[in-house]
């Protein structure tokens, strides 16, 4: 390829750690940072010795190489000094880039394996990559356990200006964790029956979970609808709350659905319908 100017310089360019001469020897090994290197050629170094360049080929060189020894035309004397050696690397061709010279753009996509990563763990589909350069397994939860509890009808739930929280899954879920670090995933849904009231109010879900000296939780709701102003009788849609527990205990465990009415004034009634309650114990 022809170039307009200069040509652009390429090469692995190396200059070698001091060599010490030793009086009546002539060969000596090559080393950058300790290791040893081995040029492709004597046409790939310059050496000088004693203030001269050294002839590297051709008839009668001043120098041979083989592998990462240099030899050179004679035995070298007390107060000779071997300057320096570079090592070019292939002047014809890219060749070993030199060091901290390839930026992240010089990279192709997908260029970079697994096998070339330094990050200690093992690197198998099952693992990443974390941000300590370690491999860690992709966490996988484990089911241990699970209980259902369902009512088969309709549940009323009624109020005269305070809230009520009333079981509308016809019992509870009495359930023994067979681990004391696992996570329990408590699901509590239904459909909404007959609603009657006269003045504003709110309605939704609960859960309650007692455990000799574990969770001690009461009531724990959340609110999904509310009605304003006064009407005689309403449907609406179903209604799911899901919670996620950390367990600490493999002590018993009664855990309870329940629907819970709130009226600003007058009394109201909700109607919970066909009202199912799921634990689901998994691996932290």
């Amino acid at each position: 390829m022809a170039y307009i100017g200069t040509k652009p310089t390429i090469g692995n360019f190396q200059i070698c750690d001091a060599i010490s001469v030793v009086n009546g020897q002539a060969a000596y090994t090559m080393q950058v940072g300790s290791v040893n290197v081995i040029p492709q050629s004597s046409n790939h170094m310059i050496v000088s010795l004693n203030g001269t360049i050294q002839k590297p080929g051709g008839t009668n060189p001043s120098f041979t190489v083989s592998g990462s020894t240099i030899t050179f035309a004679s035995n070298l004397a007390t107060g000779d000094v071997i300057d320096f050696i570079q090592i070019l690397g292939d002047v014809l061709d890219l060749g070993v880039p030199s060091d901290a010279t390839v930026t992240t753009a010089k990279l192709a996509d997908s260029s970079v394996s697994l096998a070339k990563l330094t990050a200690t763990g093992t690197k198998d589909a099952t693992t990443f990559l974390r941000g300590d350069n370690t491999f860690a397994s992709a966490g996988t939860q484990a089911v241990l356990g699970t209980k259902t509890q369902q009512s088969t009808g309709n549940v009323n739930v009624a109020t005269g200006g305070t809230t009520v929280f009333g079981d509308i899954c016809g019992g509870n879920i009495v359930y023994t964790p067979s681990s004391n670090s696992s996570k329990l995933i408590v699901t509590v849904s239904t459909g909404l029956g007959a609603v009657n009231f006269a003045s504003d109010i709110g309605y939704g879900l609960a859960l309650s979970l007692a455990q000799s000296g574990g969770l001690s939780v009461t009531d724990d709701r959340r609110s999904l609808y509310g009605w304003y102003g006064g009407i005689t009788s309403a449907y609406g849609n179903d209604m799911t709350m899901v919670k996620v527990y950390d367990n600490s205990s493999t002590n018993q465990i009664t855990v309870t659905g329940k629907g819970y009415v709130y009226s600003e004034g007058s009394n109201a009634i909700v109607g919970f319908k066909e009202a199912s309650l799921t634990l689901l114990e998994v691996t932290a």
